[in-house]
């Protein structure tokens, strides 16, 4: 059986040769017993589009566990009550209200950005900030309360995924799980009593076919918010300006075609996807490109691979912003389709667009390794030193008006 390691430093800087050898193979049996991994496009679209055969619920069946169900891992009809109850907040039409926000934040954040100098770590600036603050300002956060929601997101992240080497696992500290739980539990009470524009409030009091969340589904519900809200983002901004310093080809090309930064970063969600795997859990025998994986055996659904089939993606190993169609499945697939998709792909736009319109040229400070998001879960780094000849904030870089 192969050592199965994907949490290795290693791994995590350069999982595509694992891909390219699982895509031959899949699926293949690797790790602890009952572990599958699946790495072909059509077979991930497969088991994503069919969640009757592969549930999301994170255990095995056998298992009687009980916890409060998270959209994530859940599967119908708890699953379409609780998108129901949120999907709400996210509509294209709802996200669009929220560009100028996002436009002044980034230009804020690029602004004190620049300010401080040539030098600066792209993540710190407005990677992270961006997202989070948007999620925080959508919920209702207090601003001085941004540095917590930092904390509770990376600890939260850095344990998805543990364990399922066979090796044990990071198990998240009880003490923050009770102060998140304590913390979200003292705002909503608070918007029960005094309601506000925000989304505590609405969930608070939604209802989806006279169902409201309850209290442990509420805290289930703020916390993958929380993550969700900011993580994938901010990765996704990351990988971006990291590809345009790898391919400065297509970079250029993009300076001379604004337009095609929506296309660009689409390219970003293939070739470098946020979100490089999710797990499923077969609820009957199921066949797999001719292989039987038994009920109760779990499935790594590799998105990354997935995005790079050669028999999809001609030159799959290529970064290209002009490429179309560009069917990945970063976002996921099926019911658990992203639902903040909308709302990261506006975030990364806007920071991507001013991030170009202020600088003129950028590069990394150095070629050290760069700290990564330690799961394999998803792909980004920490830190994103850059050196950056900056333009005075009056250079407008938009989609629609290139450069003026």
């Amino acid at each position: 059986m192969p050592a199965f390691s994907p949490n290795d430093p290693a791994f995590l800087e350069n999982p595509f040769p694992f891909y390219e050898m699982g895509r031959a193979f899949s699926p293949l049996q690797i790790g602890p017993p009952g572990l599958w991994s699946v790495f072909g496009y059509d077979d991930c679209s497969a088991i994503l589009k069919d969640n009757a055969t592969w549930s999301s619920f994170g255990r095995r069946p056998e298992q009687d566990v009980e916890v409060a169900p998270s959209m994530l891992s859940s599967d119908p009809p708890v699953h379409t009550r609780l998108r129901g109850l949120v999907s709400q907040a996210f509509t294209p039409r709802m996200v669009e209200q929220l560009e100028p926000r996002i436009r002044v934040l980034a230009s804020e954040l690029l602004d004190e950005a620049a300010a401080a100098g040539a030098t600066v770590d792209l993540i710190d600036a407005l990677a992270y900030p961006l997202p989070v603050i948007m999620i925080a300002e959508i919920l209702g956060v207090p601003a001085e309360d941004r540095a917590r929601f930092r904390y509770w997101s990376d600890e939260i992240v850095s344990q998805l995924g543990s364990g399922i080497d066979g090796q044990g696992g990071r198990q998240l500290d009880p003490g923050m799980l009770t102060e998140v739980g304590e913390y979200f539990g003292r705002m909503v009470e608070e918007r029960r009593a005094n309601p506000r524009a925000d989304l505590i409030t609405g969930l608070a009091a939604a209802e989806h076919e006279g169902s409201k969340l309850s209290f442990p589904e509420l805290m289930q519900m703020l916390v993958l918010l929380l993550v969700a809200g900011n993580e994938t983002t901010t990765n996704l901004i990351g990988n971006a300006v990291q590809e345009f310093i790898a391919y400065p080809e297509q970079l250029t090309l993009l300076r001379e075609r604004p337009e095609l930064l929506p296309s660009a970063i689409e390219e970003v969600m293939r070739h470098s996807s946020p979100v490089q795997a999710t797990v499923r859990v077969a609820t009957r025998d199921a066949e797999v490109a001719g292989k039987t994986i038994p009920a109760g055996d779990s499935a790594v659904v590799w998105l990354a691979a997935a995005n790079r089939d050669p028999a999809v993606f001609a030159d799959p190993a290529g970064f290209d912003i002009t490429r179309n169609p560009n069917r990945h499945i970063g976002f996921g697939m099926g019911i658990h389709f992203c639902l903040g998709a909308p709302l990261a792909r506006l975030e990364a736009r806007i920071a991507l667009e001013t991030f170009l319109a202020r600088s003129a040229s950028f590069a990394r400070t150095d070629q050290e390794l760069l700290p990564r998001v330690p799961t394999f879960i998803m792909r980004g780094v920490r830190r994103l030193p850059l050196r950056v000849e900056w333009r005075e904030p009056a250079a407008v870089w938009s989609t629609s008006r290139g450069m003026t």
